[in-house]
């Protein structure tokens, strides 16, 4: 049973509390398919009228920019160590190389990373705890946050929505798609972020004087 057929079996306040949930969980810095979710979700509204889009995308935007918040608290309390913790947990998501790819980003756009980081499935999960670690200031923090997320949450619900409807008949039999879809564009991400902090640790490597 795929996500969207699961969704159909469960009331509409609980697709609320899911995706609002879920989004808030993985903008936290846990990783979780918060964008599978939140498509699966709204291609739901476009089809049931038991759930509405404006309360969905509410949901989801709560649960990002809420999400993102707690994550900055804790990785500015956390420090360092929360980042190495974090590697020892979720390797393949806070390795060293996908880190400092993502400080480089911090470094080079500031607030602009944890806006645009909205839209990239590895960077949803370190823009809150690795703003905090980096300490910066939290009314830029909270501003990129909530234009972010309202940005992304709010968008993406709305134009999935809403060419759910145009659609309907099509999307009726071949909603998956939505679903790969939504999956290509993370996997695609994910990728390139991999590949540029592969190359950033190689460069690390290179960059440390060699002992005899």
């Amino acid at each position: 049973m795929h996500v969207q057929e699961w969704l159909e079996t469960v009331p509409a306040v609980a697709v609320y509390a899911l995706v609002g949930v879920v989004i808030g969980l993985e903008s936290l810095g846990i990783p979780l398919p918060g964008e599978i979710i939140l498509v699966s979700s709204a291609l739901l509204a476009s089809q049931h009228g038991d759930i509405d889009p404006v309360v969905l995308g509410a949901c989801a935007t709560a649960g990002a920019i809420i999400g993102d918040s707690i994550g900055y608290a804790i990785g500015r309390k956390g420090g360092r160590p929360l980042l190495a913790w974090l590697g020892n947990k979720f390797p393949r998501h806070f390795s060293e190389g996908h880190i400092a790819t993502a400080e480089r980003s911090f470094e080079k756009w500031g607030m602009w990373a944890v806006f645009f980081g909205r839209f990239v499935a590895l960077l949803r999960i370190f823009a809150g705890p690795l703003a905090g670690v980096l300490r910066m200031p939290y009314w830029k923090f909270l501003v990129a946050n909530v234009l972010g997320g309202i940005v992304w949450a709010g968008g993406t619900t709305a134009v999935i929505y809403y060419v759910g409807i145009v659609a309907e008949s099509w999307l009726k039999r071949f909603s998956w798609l939505g679903l790969v879809a939504a999956v290509l564009v993370g996997v695609t991400s994910m990728l390139v972020l991999k590949r540029k902090a592969k190359k950033a640790g190689e460069n690390r490597e290179a960059a440390q004087p060699q002992v005899l």
